[in-house]
């Protein structure tokens, strides 16, 4: 098997989304990330709603809301939780019981979403950079390794990922996170820390990716949507950052603080 030519759709929407991510980041305007962001949010929105088979046309007015809200909010994180708040004292005070499952969305993706976010805010762009190479090269990773020895199957969840790929795809986004963490002057990261952040991420990545695995085959479907050729739909491309976003963010914030 040849894993560029028979997987050539995958590498060049991979190719694409990583240039057009680049670009972004490379500008580093704080309305452009924004807005860049909240297309992927809005889309990925519209695809957790389908596999989790919800409809109700007011979500999407409450996610408008929350992004609105998280553009002018210093702590966009924050909003996940003010919103379950809120969500839960509605239905109890309505008592529209059929509606609590409406939070779920909220919580994946809105959820990883908004701590992408913060992590623009509040460290900035290398920081976010920091995240992507650790998150490309675990999922590069643990796909090269998988496919060119993985025999133990990892979980009933995603029956295609081995142990061998994801320990291999974790290993080496460690090694990579660590170098560009404890290399990187505008980081400065101890080597200690800079082993536990990228470590903590890469695992929350790779349960990031499981995690939407598993809503896809709840709900009888292989990919979240069909919008990136090779790739399925934007959760199919963004599931591990949604996970690794939050360990991040929480990692850092207990390192530096």
């Amino acid at each position: 098997m040849n894993l560029i030519t028979d997987h050539m759709k995958r590498w060049v929407t991979g190719i694409a989304l990583l240039v057009v991510v680049t670009i972004v980041g490379l500008i580093d305007n704080r309305t452009l990330m924004w807005a860049f962001l909240g297309v992927f949010y809005f889309i990925g929105f519209n695809e957790a709603k389908k596999l989790y088979n919800i409809d109700y046309p007011q979500a999407y007015v409450y996610a408008t809301i929350i992004w609105i809200c998280a553009y002018f909010y210093p702590n966009p994180d924050d909003l996940f939780f003010l919103f379950a708040i809120f969500l839960g004292g509605k239905i109890a005070f309505t008592q529209e019981h059929h509606k609590k499952n409406m939070l779920l969305p909220f919580l994946y993706p809105v959820a990883g979403f908004l701590f992408f976010l913060t992590l623009y805010q509040e460290y900035g762009i290398v920081w976010m950079f920091w995240l992507l190479v650790i998150v490309v090269i675990t999922d590069v990773g643990a796909f090269v390794v998988g496919k060119s020895v993985g025999k133990t199957p990892f979980s009933k969840t995603s029956p295609n990922k081995t142990w061998e790929g994801v320990i291999g795809g974790i290993a080496f986004a460690t090694v990579a996170g660590t170098i560009f963490g404890y290399f990187n002057s505008q980081i400065s990261a101890g080597f200690f820390e800079a082993l536990i952040i990228s470590h903590l991420t890469a695992v929350g990545s790779v349960y990031g990716d499981l995690f939407e695995s598993y809503l896809k085959r709840e709900a009888g479907v292989k990919d979240s949507g069909t919008l990136l050729p090779g790739h399925g739909g934007v959760l199919d491309r963004v599931d591990g950052y949604l996970f690794g976003a939050v360990v991040m963010v929480i990692a850092l914030r207990a390192v530096y603080s």
